[in-house]
């Protein structure tokens, strides 16, 4: 039986040793004395020809381990397979087999396949950055099939209930990533789903949304006319009145072209790519909101791509513009202790038409806001242009008066 005496003793030139505990087991001599290569060599139980398997070098590979690898193979063929086969085969399987990512590695190439579908950059970039913030301090590094609904449990918890819509986010988040690895075949399923079982119940939507601070309705007559028509016609003041007037996005008017304006129909379509909903929307213009259109049109034929409401440069005008209006002249809202928004405009005309007897429908389709019930929009799909004008129109003369005009009180034009 080889022992290590003689396998020291083993020189370039002898001849193979047989091991004599495993059958087929030889230690080879190498270059150097005291050195070798161990080959076990069996008959195939599946060509029947002769094979010789590499068992490693000696001494890197003792005896004892050379010895317990070739049973290991012995039982193999016991088993009628093919050792040489079976290594193969495992090394194109481990070759093809994707490498697991960390969960950084996959949140970073979900982020770059779902880029390109966001709104802009800046939405897309905010999808990342969340995760940089809150997850991937902590699990980063961690490859995926190690992650458990704990660990997601453990990172939302510090904003759990003093952030929930951030939390929420970020856990829709983490589940995107997770689905993308389950996709993939690198586990089973995303544990994300399941981590409100771990985790304090949070408080309801309705106990937790932000509403835009806003200008009661019955106080915008006052602001109008001692805020908007006070002092010069400047190009904020304008565009607030025309932003109150069609109860529009501050982001579909700053985009305003003039080739969306119909001056004959007295329709103003805003684009689909510019809405929020990504659906065409016809706006009906009043009187007032045409005076405003003509006098930012001026005497001279804009382009008809020209922006209605410019910046100095030629660009979109900033949100801020609007908002340094309310905050210079410090018009409160209902809100305690917060300054009326530009977006809270839309919310104080909702609750006139409904304070005033218009029905819901057209009060929502001025809005824009998309029918929620697929069933109702699949037959529903007129826009009710001239139920809304008849609306917008008395909305608009509310907005010149000093008291209230009730559903009924306007018979326009």
């Amino acid at each position: 039986m080889l022992t290590d005496v003689k396998a020291r003793k083993l020189e370039p030139k002898s001849k193979p040793i047989s091991d004599g505990a495993v059958a087929g087991l030889y230690l080879f001599p190498s270059t150097k004395v005291g050195t070798g290569k161990w080959i076990l060599r069996y008959v195939s139980p599946q060509t029947g020809k002769r094979r010789d398997m590499g068992m490693g070098r000696y001494p890197d590979v003792p005896i004892r381990e050379a010895r317990t690898a070739a049973l290991e193979v012995r039982r193999m063929l016991d088993g009628g397979l093919d050792p040489l086969e079976v290594r193969r085969e495992n090394a194109i399987k481990a070759t093809a087999a994707p490498l697991v990512p960390t969960f950084e590695a996959a949140a970073r190439q979900v982020h770059e396949a779902i880029a390109p579908g966001f709104k802009n950059e800046k939405h897309a970039a905010q999808w990342i950055t969340t995760l940089e913030r809150y997850v991937i301090p902590r699990l980063g590094s961690v490859v995926v099939t190690d992650l458990r609904a704990a660990d997601f449990a453990e990172v939302l918890r510090d904003i759990w209930l003093s952030k929930p819509e951030t939390a929420s986010r970020v856990r829709q988040r983490c589940d995107k990533v997770m689905s993308w690895c389950t996709a993939r075949g690198f586990i089973v399923a995303s544990p994300v789903p399941v981590v409100d079982m771990l985790l304090p119940k949070q408080p309801g939507k309705r106990e937790r949304t932000n509403h835009h601070p806003a200008l009661p309705w019955r106080e915008i007559p006052t602001f109008v006319s001692t805020v908007l028509h006070a002092g010069r016609p400047t190009q904020s003041k304008l565009m607030l009145e025309f932003l109150i007037l069609t109860a529009a996005r501050s982001g579909e008017l700053r985009g305003m072209r003039w080739e969306e304006i119909d001056w004959e129909k007295r329709i103003w379509t805003i684009p689909a790519s510019r809405m929020k909903a990504k659906v065409s929307h016809r706006v009906p213009l009043g009187q007032r909101a045409l005076e405003i259109l003509t006098s930012m049109k001026g005497s001279h034929e804009p382009a008809p791509d020209q922006l209605v409401f410019d910046s100095r440069t030629g660009g979109p005008l900033s949100d801020m513009a609007l908002t340094k209006l309310l905050r210079t002249h410090q018009i409160a809202s209902d809100t305690p202790g917060r300054i009326a928004t530009a977006h809270g405009f839309r919310s104080s005309f909702r609750d006139w038409a409904s304070e005033n007897g218009y029905t819901r429908d057209v009060a929502e389709r001025a809005l824009a806001h998309t029918v929620r019930d697929s069933t109702e929009a699949a037959y529903h799909r007129t826009d009710l242009l001239e139920q809304r004008r008849q609306m917008m129109e008395a909305w608009g003369l509310l907005l010149r008066s000093t008291g209230v005009i009730a559903k009924g009180e306007y018979c326009g034009t």
